[in-house]
């Protein structure tokens, strides 16, 4: 589905990538683990058009999204969940919703349309709350909801930044669960994650960065045999 071969990427004169590179298949949930500052966040921006890289290539579905804007790749089918989630507290959780409807046209009677009632049904929490403003929820609820409108864009792929990140133990196992349920849905999943422990726990494989360029890519079982990788380069 997207295959990003050996991009480089600067913000100003500082070189934060050097040459990274990884593929998803449509259907997987592919986790990014690295320490803080080794270029993760990065990485989904440059796939996203947020920034973009001066060398190499990011194809989604055989387009070319280098040199895209970010308004044209979300077209094309990618959705991006930021870090800090960028909810809209002064609208309700419906009203966040209804943000995030993108008309496209992709084609195709097959093509899979996320509707309201279906993000309803998928986030019940949320259809409790329909009514509620986004300040009002919890961070755990406020990560759904971040992700369900990212899924009322009808994209293909989602790219999400640090999901558990600063979360209680028992939202960080809603969140998780929820993102296993968006994969079994049929949408690939890219997620930045700095929590090891729950990252095993939904994704099919790993990539591990350090200092800006990929340093392991494999299944579970190789990542849990690469000890001396998972001390030198993980928080576990």
């Amino acid at each position: 589905m997207i295959e990003v071969e050996d991009i480089h990427s600067h913000y100003g004169k500082s070189h934060i990538l050097h040459g990274v590179s990884l593929e998803l298949k449509e259907g997987e949930l592919v986790c990014l683990l690295g320490r803080n500052g080794v270029g993760k966040s990065t990485t989904l921006k440059s796939i996203m058009g947020m920034v973009r890289p001066t060398q190499g290539s990011i194809r989604f579905d055989g387009k070319e999204l280098v040199g895209s804007q970010p308004y044209q790749i979300a077209r094309l089918g990618v959705g991006y969940v930021p870090e800090d989630r960028r909810i809209f507290k002064s609208l309700t959780v419906h009203e966040n919703l209804m943000m995030g409807v993108q008309k496209t046209k992709r084609g195709g009677a097959s093509e899979r349309v996320w509707t309201i009632d279906k993000i309803y049904g998928l986030f019940p929490n949320l259809r409790e709350r329909r009514g509620n403003k986004g300040s009002h929820l919890s961070g755990g609820e406020q990560q759904m909801l971040t992700v369900a409108r990212t899924l009322m864009g009808n994209p293909k792929l989602i790219l999400i930044d640090e999901p558990t990140e600063g979360l209680a133990p028992l939202i960080v196992k809603d969140v998780l669960e929820m993102l296993a349920t968006v994969r079994k849905s049929g949408v690939t999943v890219l997620m930045v994650e700095q929590n090891f422990k729950a990252a095993i726990k939904v994704a099919d494989r790993f990539y591990i960065m350090g200092k800006g360029q990929m340093v392991f890519a494999g299944d579970m079982a190789a990542l849990l045999a690469a000890e001396d990788v998972r001390k030198n380069y993980l928080e576990v």
